[in-house]
């Protein structure tokens, strides 16, 4: 007598989804903050800090969105400071397509979030071992209007990823 067990839907989802994080052998760094009510204030800066000991081997930096439908925008003005273990400072302005002209997401998902992987260094070599921190802060602006918007709305969580170049 055979016995056959049903594995229900949920329990496969849970099963799919550990195998595909469980094989993520380029991961080095990935965390995600989640924002307050849906939005992104202006003065929000959010931070991340990692270690790094390894200073020979290249590495992708990533910036990961996830937005909902309620984000209003095709792109996305970001401000960057990269802080190394000595105090040397790097910061950068950036502008990342979030829909096409259709206005259809660029980010993947299967639900009403979609999750945007935001290349911001690629082959980035870090010069030395220690502890960083990067700061991003959203800069966006609406066409002929000085101030920047205080809530952008339909941010849902912003995180960083540090990877290896393979």
């Amino acid at each position: 007598m055979q016995i056959q067990v049903k594995m229900p839907k949920i329990g496969f989802l849970f099963m799919t989804v550990v195998f595909f994080v469980a094989c993520d052998t380029h991961r080095k760094y990935d965390t995600y903050k989640s924002m307050e009510s849906l939005s992104w204030d202006k003065d929000t800066i959010v931070n991340f800090q990692f270690e790094i000991k390894d200073t020979l081997s290249k590495n992708n930096l990533f910036i990961n969105i996830r937005n909902t439908n309620e984000y209003g925008y095709n792109n996305l003005f970001l401000i960057t400071d990269l802080q190394y273990p000595n105090g040397f400072h790097v910061i950068d302005t950036l502008e990342y397509g979030m829909a096409d002209a259709q206005g259809n997401w660029l980010g993947q998902g299967f639900t009403d979030i979609k999750e945007s992987k935001l290349y911001y260094k690629d082959n980035f070599v870090f010069p030395i071992a220690g502890n960083y921190q990067i700061n991003i802060q959203q800069a966006m602006r609406k066409r002929d209007e000085i101030d920047g918007i205080q809530n952008l709305i339909g941010i849902s969580d912003v995180g960083f990823r540090v990877e290896d170049s393979k």
